[in-house]
């Protein structure tokens, strides 16, 4: 198990702090699924005003080798820069189904 987790933590770049919630379900999307999803990097952290409740998550833009996310937690937003072969709704339905296995 500690090996997994050497693997995921490898591939999860933390370039910018991660906010509560979201650091858990990047690893998990990470190990779950290591064929699909190469990296996730953690980008930016605004506050805002209707980021209350379970973390959350959902896919915006595509970018050169995967997609844009923003997850909302604890009174903010984050970009999450998903380096991924999935296509847009097979990686929303996956981050869906992390966010709700909280």
């Amino acid at each position: 198990m500690g090996m997994k987790l050497r693997t995921a933590q490898g591939r999860l770049k933390i370039e910018h702090s991660i906010i509560d919630g979201v650091r858990d379900v990047c690893r998990r999307l990470l190990e779950e699924n290591p064929k699909t999803v190469r990296t996730v990097i953690p980008g930016v952290i605004r506050q805002v005003r209707d980021a209350r409740g379970p973390v959350k998550m959902h896919v915006t833009v595509p970018t050169t080798n995967g997609w844009k996310a923003i997850a909302l937690s604890a009174g903010a937003r984050q970009e999450l820069f998903i380096s991924t072969e999935l296509g847009k709704d097979q990686l929303e339905s996956l981050l869906i189904q992390l966010c709700e296995g909280d």
